[in-house]
């Protein structure tokens, strides 16, 4: 089997060796005759890769040990009620600012729960740059500051991490995480879905900081109080054991690359030559501030939008597959997250040249 060049934003493409080493351990886990799909989450031995997965994620992005580090089901949509039903803590208002459609998503969600305002909004400039440190309204008793650090859909990013004073700041990483070193300690929440640049879709990480848990609004379900699932070792329920197994897998493939710190290197070297491919053609345009453009998630547009089914077609015949743009702005979108090679890029980068030659 061939392996292809997977451009999807989520599910995502996941390291060919920790795809191989799953494969190989699929029917026997570590010879007991079972596979990790079928263990027991109390059983000593998946509590054993739990914890392991935990202590590598704590140690790729140097998590202070003042965090707590939760796997939960429901995806990072989940969060956009979980957030202020956790961190308002007798608050009536939250900051939120306004990059994008998951953003806007999330200050939607949040307002059934409490006062939202837009601290910042680039949505009169099509969403193509970030509010600016000088351009944020920040209201110091605002029970916290959410912003998402990376646009999946617009491909536009936070070059710089909100100042909030002692207002707790709240990021929605799920685009972003792990792709370069972060200071945890500027943050009171922290969340991402796994499925762009974790590991399989099933799971979400959430980072939160101790002083933060326990003060949740009146009538929360339980299974949404991040301190249950904290005093429970993210196991007061059956929890995904296999997305979580293969995010641990992922975790020690990171680490065998270098870390967070190797990674950011080549998503840096990665993005860059996308970019200027891009910016070299009358044929190709990506529509973000230079400052902004996303390490992840590279959006861009044909001169003449007629062919864009025919880009299509043709990369997916040259094994360049999920490059069309969300439905809500079009276009292409080609995501490389950590898990998608240097080659890939190179492929696409080869493949975008000849479309321009033979039909620009």
């Amino acid at each position: 089997m061939t392996r292809k060049h997977n451009f999807s934003a989520g599910p995502a493409a996941l390291p060919l060796e920790v795809l191989e080493q799953a494969q190989s351990e699929m029917l026997d886990w570590q010879g007991r005759g079972l596979s990790v799909m079928e263990m027991s989450h109390r059983d000593k031995a998946f509590v054993e890769v739990a914890e392991t997965a935990e202590q590598d994620l704590r140690d790729l992005l140097s998590i202070p040990a003042n965090y707590k580090v939760l796997f939960l089901q429901g995806g990072a949509t989940s969060q956009f009620g979980m957030v202020p039903m956790n961190l308002l803590r007798g608050r009536s208002s939250a900051d939120y600012i306004n990059t994008g459609v998951w953003s806007r998503k999330a200050i939607q969600e949040a307002a059934r729960y409490a006062s939202i305002a837009q601290a910042g909004s680039t949505e009169a400039q099509g969403y193509t740059r970030v509010p600016t440190q000088a351009e944020l309204t920040l209201n110091p008793e605002a029970a916290y500051v959410h912003y998402t650090t990376n646009e999946t859909i617009g491909g536009v990013e936070f070059d710089y991490i909100p100042d909030t004073g002692s207002v707790p700041l709240v990021a929605d990483m799920s685009s972003d995480i792990l792709a370069r070193p972060i200071d945890v300690s500027r943050y009171g929440l922290i969340y991402a879905g796994a499925q762009k640049n974790i590991g399989p879709a099933g799971l979400t990480v959430v980072i939160v900081r101790d002083d933060l848990l326990g003060n949740t609004l009146a009538g929360t379900p339980t299974m949404f109080d991040y301190k249950v699932h904290a005093d429970a070792d993210s196991m007061n329920n059956t929890p995904p054991t296999f997305a979580w197994y293969m995010t641990g897998l992922v975790f020690k493939w990171l680490k065998a690359q270098g870390g967070v710190e190797a990674m950011a290197v080549r998503n840096q070297r990665k993005a860059e030559k996308l970019y200027a491919a891009i910016d070299a053609s009358d044929f190709f345009a990506n529509p973000i501030d230079p400052v902004n453009r996303s390490l992840m998630n590279v959006p861009f547009t044909l001169a003449d939008s007629a062919l864009d089914g025919r880009f299509l077609q043709e990369a997916q015949a040259s094994g360049l597959l999920n490059l069309k743009g969300h439905r809500s702005v079009g276009g292409m979108r080609a995501s490389i997250y950590n898990a998608v090679p240097e080659e890939s890029v190179d492929a696409l980068i080869a493949f975008m040249r000849e479309f321009e030659r033979t039909a620009g």
